[in-house]
């Protein structure tokens, strides 16, 4: 049995602590491009939930290597690589990457869709305009050709892509971009939008994703916002994560700390 396989009928994370649940999540941030310390999420358990954050001293991630530089605080619910010096890992971000620290396989909650599957997460956000949070299901990518890497995003929200557009208004929006994200899965279709929506992310919103083989559908707070046509079937690994953007610095906000707020994930596999 792979390292933390359990039971794909169902899943659901309130996240009532004191920890992780370790069957289910993986702390670190895509670690065999970097390494496990360098990668290491930021995050609490508490009354709130589960919060992803970036203090100030959080290091760069993949640092040289990545363009632009990155720092990012995020779980994933599946990890695993190649040995190091070879280019067998998930979501290399360019040709001929190689594994810096090999990954031993973890599967915690893989869903794909078959007869059709749902994943839910109830979140809120603080985020300024050098950061962004996001929720998205990348494929498990342990294909001897590694295109099983397409993408359904929940939700990916930047920060300078928040409104109002006048400080004496109150009317707050959010651009939220959903989608399939087809990267190099040749059987997939670039499908990914950021429609407007009129919501004040720092509050809580329910972002889901519901597909089968024939569609995806994308909703916030149970109204639907995008519709995409054949979606990845196979199995996705849950990706949450907050990110900063040091070059996308407006002045002083190098104090600043995004944060992303989870109060549940849920899930329902085919």
């Amino acid at each position: 049995m792979p390292l933390g396989a359990r039971d794909q009928a169902s899943f659901e994370d309130r996240f009532r602590g004191p920890d992780l649940d370790p069957d289910t999540w993986y702390p670190h941030y895509l670690p065999g491009w970097s390494s496990r310390e360098r990668s290491r999420a930021s995050y609490r358990v508490d009354a709130d939930g589960l919060t992803l954050d970036i203090p100030v001293d959080h290091p760069l991630w993949c640092e040289g290597d990545h363009d632009p530089p990155l720092r990012v605080s995020g779980i994933q619910s599946g990890n695993w690589s190649g040995p190091v010096g070879t280019v067998h890992g998930q979501q290399r971000f360019r040709d001929g990457q190689l594994v810096r620290e090999e990954q031993e396989r973890f599967e915690g909650w893989l869903p794909s869709a078959g007869g059709g599957s749902r994943v839910e997460i109830s979140a809120r956000m603080e985020l300024s305009p050098r950061s962004m949070a996001a929720l998205f299901m990348s494929g498990f990518e342990d294909d001897e050709a590694q295109e099983r890497c397409g993408e359904l995003c929940v939700f990916e929200v930047f920060g300078k892509d928040l409104g109002p557009d006048d400080v004496r208004s109150t009317d707050h929006w959010a651009e939220v971009g959903v989608g399939i994200k087809a990267f190099r899965d040749p059987a997939l279709r670039q499908d990914f939008e950021a429609p407007r929506l009129p919501i004040d992310v720092i509050e809580p919103h329910l972002y889901a994703v519901e597909w089968d083989a024939d569609e995806a559908v994308f909703t916030v707070d149970g109204v639907v916002v995008r519709r995409c046509a054949r979606p990845p079937t196979y199995p996705l690994q849950l990706m949450l994560a907050v990110y900063d953007f040091p070059e996308w610095s407006v002045g002083d906000d190098a104090h600043l700390v995004p944060r992303l707020v989870v109060d549940r994930i849920a899930g329902t596999p085919a």
